[in-house]
């Protein structure tokens, strides 16, 4: 399993996977809920969850937003108020998807990749005007 397959199948179960800020270590929260063989793929990947997560930590306010956005549009994690904004904002979902083209082109083809590596400066553009919208709409109290 790749990195990002775990760490969302974590997610999709339930439980928790993410770097503890109180001492920047990996933490998870209702293990209980994730079968042996999940577990130990993430034991056996430690090395690289552990460097995924630390490869966000200083991550600006815009690719974080991107970063969540993806992440609901999978299915992954859930989070109600981008749901609705991106249910609302038909624009600003039309513009995500056309950001997930952009990365395509430049080769991303599996949403278990990172898709970071696969940026340039059209989708870091249409990721600024995403954020924006994004931005906009949280201040109208929608």
């Amino acid at each position: 399993m790749q990195v990002l397959e775990i760490i969302s199948s974590i997610w999709k179960l339930g439980a928790n996977i993410y770097l503890d800020p109180s001492d920047n270590r990996i933490a998870i929260k209702r293990q209980n809920l994730i079968p042996t063989e999940v577990m130990q793929a993430a034991e056996q990947n430690f090395t690289g969850i552990d460097a995924w997560f630390k490869s966000w930590k200083d991550a600006s306010a815009e690719k974080i937003t991107i970063m969540k956005i993806f992440y609901q549009f999978c299915g992954w994690q859930h989070n109600q108020k981008l749901y609705e904004w991106l249910r609302d904002d038909e624009g600003s979902l039309q513009l995500f998807y056309e950001w997930t083209i952009v990365l395509a082109n430049n080769g991303w083809k599996d949403v278990y990749e990172d898709y970071r590596q696969f940026e340039n400066d059209e989708s870091n553009a249409m990721a600024r005007k995403i954020y924006g919208r994004a931005v906009t709409y949280a201040r109208k109290g929608v």
